[in-house]
C-alpha cells in the first residue's frame, strides 16, 4: 500500500477531496493527519515551518495512476517521496511516527512566489479569501 500526503484541495472537506472517495479511481482511506519532516518548495515563506496535511492510505497502481494524471503529472506537478511525521492516526495511535509518503508538489516555481504568502494548513473556505477555482472553469 502506497501513503500520499494531500496537503490542498483532496484534504478531507476541500473541493476535490471527492475524487479520493471515487472507487472507480482506485481505493484510498484516510490514516491520519501529518506534517512535513522537512521544508519544501511549497513552504516559502519561512524555512522553519513545515506544511500540514493528511496521510492517505491507497491501494497502490490504480489510485496512483490517477492521481498522476489528476495533478498533471509530470508537468505540473512531480510525485516524489517525502517523509513525514505523523501528527495524528486516525482511530487513535500515538504522533510522531514518521512514515513515508508520496507528495505532489512544484519542483520548480517562479521567483516571484517567494513574495506569496504562506498558509500553514490550505483550506479553500479560509480567511485568505483565495476561493478555489475549479480545473473545469479555467
Amino acid at each position: 500500500m502506497a501513503h500520499v500526503f494531500v496537503y490542498g484541495t483532496l484534504k478531507r472537506g476541500q473541493p476535490n477531496h471527492k475524487v479520493m472517495l471515487d472507487g472507480t479511481n482506485g481505493w484510498a482511506a484516510f490514516r491520519g493527519r501529518g506534517c512535513t519532516a522537512e521544508p519544501y518548495p511549497w513552504d516559502l515563506q519561512s524555512g522553519d515551518n513545515i506544511h500540514k496535511g493528511h496521510c492517505v492510505g491507497g491501494g497502490g497502481g490504480q489510485m496512483l495512476r490517477f492521481l498522476d494524471d489528476f495533478e498533471g503529472c509530470p508537468d505540473m506537478y512531480q510525485r516524489t517521496a517525502m517523509q513525514v511525521r505523523v501528527l495524528e492516526w486516525e482511530g487513535g495511535g500515538g504522533p510522531g511516527d514518521s512514515v513515508q509518503c508520496f507528495v505532489y508538489s512544484t519542483a520548480t516555481y517562479a521567483p516571484e512566489w517567494v513574495h506569496l504568502p504562506y498558509h500553514d494548513s490550505y483550506d479553500s473556505e479560509g480567511p485568505h479569501g483565495l476561493r478555489y477555482n475549479p480545473r473545469e472553469n479555467r
